[in-house]
């Protein structure tokens, strides 16, 4: 946004000046974000980095050590460059110590082999920076009017991402708390080197701040999250070429990448909805339920009025998840379809619910019937219904169900519970059974809780240490030896065979293990903790959330 000091050699009034360059020349590429004109020594201390100094030379130290303090100085804040009017002080050059000393330190140095005056210079400069001003005062106006369009729309994550790097020019990436990839944009690179290596790349990537720019990996970095809640990172690729003179990104990029954020965030709260009218009371009453929206009497008086009674009923909550994952469009129209199903499945078995869609692949069910024995008929007369109804739809389904509760006030509890087991069943094949919790075992839990933000959490707080200790030294092969470990039950021996080594080099990774971890490995607690933050990890690495 800035003009180099190449841009600037190249203007009118300071090639009349008849300009040669002495010194860096592969450093002609740094912008220039102020002119400076001094004819003292001691100016390094008022500069703040970025500036292209003028000066006659006639203030500058007439020993050879002053004047290699003087460029080192100016290199120490940042310069861009250090222009010289030959004539005053120097005539046939500038002293060879100060071009020995540039280039040693890679500052840019300019002779004016002709008297230029220096506000011609200034004015020239500065009117290019004030212009460049103007357009990132116009490049933010953009963002905020796309972004905004984009909230108002509603507009899916991908297509977030896809706008933003639209706008930066580069790549931009969005994760989630155990660095999956959930949207990305390569801008026009190669999408294979982009994400080749993701996971162990961006946990290299350690800003310091909410919103930072990781110098090491080239990555500006914020999070995602609202209500206090985190979910998730974006990241935009911005490398040194890219930075400013003060060595941060570009003000513009740190604005599109929040605003991004921002976008995604509320996406994330809101849910467009293009049923009908009483389909749409259905949703509402479903999610005041899963998310406390609204004080469960008046949820229990509207669906009174919908003809849905919830007092005084046994209460059960039930999600039918479709099992297709890949084809995007598919999924759509099958939910669609889905939805449709399950209400007609409804009318068809006798049976009293509130039911909508939940998400992009499940339909919700809260099923009111007379008391708890009367759940596992009325769950059997639903499957029954909904395979009649669905006979010639193509997608599998699996259907789940949440414990029993007596009271509108526990129907979170079983809606949460029955969501949790779809997933966890999603790779099931029995199609003539309710999944109900006790099918699904503690790996199959995990797995559904992977989006969770506190279960990734947990896992980096188990794991992180090991994780990036893993990503810079892949080939030791520490994440499999405590694998190993844990799953032969802490026998030592038994592990090291497993993993192919003698017992005292098996023992000696342990050691190592305990220290990277900072826990006892011989602790039965510390392992219990380690073993579930191992299933964790495979179930939010089994695939890029939907």
């Amino acid at each position: 946004m800035f003009p180099t000091v190449r841009e600037v050699l190249a203007l009118d009034p300071v090639r009349h000046g008849g300009p040669r360059l002495v010194a860096a020349e592969e450093n002609l590429d740094r912008p220039v974000r102020w002119v400076h004109v001094t004819e003292v020594p001691d100016i390094a201390s008022l500069l703040r980095g970025g500036e292209l100094v003028l000066t006659t030379g006639i203030g500058l130290p007439a020993d050879d050590e002053g004047l290699r303090a003087f460029i080192a100085e100016l290199t120490e804040v940042g310069v861009a460059g250090l222009v010289v009017e030959l004539g005053r002080r120097y005539h046939g050059g500038v002293p060879r110590v100060m071009v020995a000393a540039a280039r040693r330190h890679g500052l840019p140095l300019v002779e004016l082999r002709r008297a230029t005056p220096f506000v011609l210079i200034t004015e020239a400069v500065h009117a290019l920076i004030v212009d460049a001003q103007l357009a990132e005062l116009r490049a933010t106006e953009e963002i905020h009017q796309r972004f905004t369009e984009l909230s108002v729309e509603g507009a899916e994550a991908a297509e977030v991402v896809r706008q933003a790097a639209d706008l930066a020019g580069v790549p931009v990436v969005l994760e989630n708390l155990s660095r999956r990839v959930l949207a990305y944009d390569s801008a026009g690179e190669s999408a294979r080197l982009l994400l080749d290596g993701w996971e162990q790349h961006s946990r290299r990537i350690q800003p310091t701040g909410r919103t930072a720019y990781h110098a090491d990996t080239g990555w500006l970095v914020t999070m995602v999250g609202a209500r206090g809640q985190d979910w998730g990172r974006l990241l935009l690729r911005c490398p040194p070429d890219g930075l400013t003179g003060v060595g941060e990104p570009p003000t513009r990029l740190s604005i599109l990448l929040e605003r991004a954020a921002s976008t995604l965030a509320l996406g994330r709260l809101i849910r467009r909805d293009a049923d009908g009218l009483e389909r749409q009371i259905h949703r509402t009453l479903l999610t005041a339920l899963l998310d406390g929206s609204q004080p469960v009497d008046e949820v229990a008086m509207r669906s009174r009025a919908l003809g849905v009674g919830l007092d005084r009923r046994h209460l059960v909550g039930m999600v039918v998840r479709l099992r297709a994952e890949d084809d995007a469009e598919v999924i759509q129209t099958g939910l669609r379809d889905l939805a449709e199903a399950v209400g007609l499945a409804l009318r068809e078995a006798g049976l009293a619910g509130l039911t909508s869609a939940l998400d992009d692949q499940s339909v919700g069910v809260l099923l009111a019937v007379r008391d708890a024995a009367a759940v596992d008929p009325a769950l059997a007369g639903f499957l029954a219904a909904l395979h009649r109804v669905r006979r010639s739809e193509p997608l599998p389904v699996v259907v789940a169900a949440g414990s029993g509760v007596d009271s509108i006030r526990e129907a979170r509890r079983s809606l949460i519970e029955a969501r949790q087991v779809a997933e966890a069943g999603r790779r099931d094949r029995r199609v003539d059974q309710v999944l109900r919790l006790p099918d699904v075992g503690l790996a199959g839990l995990l797995h559904l809780l992977r989006e969770e933000p506190r279960l990734q959490v947990f896992v980096e707080r188990e794991l992180g240490a090991l994780l990036a200790y893993e990503a810079g030294h892949p080939r030791e092969q520490m994440l499999a030896t405590l694998r190993a470990y844990l799953d032969h039950g802490r026998n030592k021996s038994a592990a090291a065979g497993a993993v192919h080594l003698s017992r005292p080099a098996f023992y000696e990774r342990l050691t190592r293990l305990g220290k990277i971890l900072d826990v006892d490995l011989d602790s039965v607690q510390s392992c219990l903790s380690l073993h579930v933050a191992l299933l964790a990890l495979d179930a939010v690495r089994a695939r890029p959330p939907v």
